[in-house]
């Protein structure tokens, strides 16, 4: 599929025609100004934690199936606010400012189709290839969307993301298909694959095998394409570069403790990339590092990736 290239200069406009027409999405991302940040130092991810209030409405989403059947879906264009702009791209996807940023450049990418969250979709790697400055993430439906009933990716500038960064950083461009992060020799609080894809049939098969990710249900140990992270972007030698996260558990235990117990954290990508979202200050205030390795060691796998998913991406 030919897309149009997406530019700096383009993203920057799309934002600014949004801020003007919207004043709640206005609020929002001149609120994101104020959001504080400190460090987070995860092993060698060198990670950190925001807290941000507006994305209450992200992280506490009740997605259960009867929540979700029950409210009217806010990424189909029927139920979008009038002042929400929409732009067709790729085709089949409409391209929207994100309301309730992270950062201050954030898109959602939603399908015009009202069709599940079920697996990586396979245009997210045309729009990494059309857009150098982005990355492109998906949420599986068990691991952070908060709309798993309807097909969407999300973009960030790529320089946001320390753990773009840090797979950038041991895997090199030419070293074609997949490598685990256990190969990197680098301590991690979680385990992942990493990618190169060349444009050729061999690359074709590399994101086949993206496309067909999954994680591992930490209670019923079945295979599962709803719990899986994944992000896409173009490196610096022009190939089109992916992480996939596969994950055992949508929600750490503490998110439904009681009292100093709960900590209001719901991993979804953003957060496995190494930015901690925390709508509650006192969240923010008390994390650390040893309780966020833990949230990643019950949702993510922080030993060794289990043999049936390694043996999927022929490692």
């Amino acid at each position: 599929m030919a897309l149009h290239p997406l530019t700096t200069e383009m993203i920057n406009s799309v934002i600014e025609q949004q801020l003007d027409l919207w004043p709640e999405a206005r609020d929002n991302f001149f609120r994101l100004r104020e959001a504080e940040r400190r460090a987070l130092v995860l092993e060698d991810l060198a990670g950190a934690v925001q807290h941000n209030p507006a994305r209450i409405r992200s992280t506490g989403a009740s997605v259960d199936a009867a929540s979700v059947a029950a409210r009217p879906c806010f990424l189909c264009s029927s139920n979008r606010p009038s002042e929400q702009i929409s732009y067709e791209w790729p085709d089949g996807w409409d391209f929207l400012v994100n309301p309730y940023p992270v950062l201050p450049v954030h898109f959602t990418i939603a399908s015009k189709t009202h069709r599940p969250q079920d697996r990586i979709p396979l245009d997210i790697a045309v729009m990494a290839e059309a857009a150098p400055d982005l990355t492109f993430f998906f949420n599986g439906a068990r691991a952070g969307a908060s709309a798993p009933d309807h097909m969407h990716v999300q973009a960030v500038l790529k320089t946001e993301l320390p753990l773009i960064r840090l797979a950038e950083s041991f895997h090199p461009d030419h070293r074609h298909g997949f490598m685990t992060s256990a190969e990197s020799g680098l301590s991690l609080p979680f385990q992942f694959i990493s990618a190169v894809i060349t444009p050729d049939a061999t690359g074709m098969k590399t994101l086949a095998l993206a496309h067909h990710a999954f994680g591992i249900d930490a209670d019923t140990g079945e295979a599962d394409q709803g719990l899986v992270n994944a992000f896409f972007w173009t490196g610096d030698s022009g190939l089109l570069r992916c992480i996939v996260v596969p994950r055992r558990r949508h929600r750490p235990s503490c998110f439904h403790s009681e009292g100093r117990e709960r900590y209001l954290i719901s991993p979804g990508a953003i957060d496995m990339a190494g930015l901690v979202i925390t709508p509650r200050r006192e969240d923010f205030e008390r994390l650390d590092a040893d309780i966020m390795k833990a949230i990643y060691g019950e949702v993510a796998f922080a030993g060794t990736l289990p043999t049936t998913i390694l043996k999927h991406f022929r490692l």
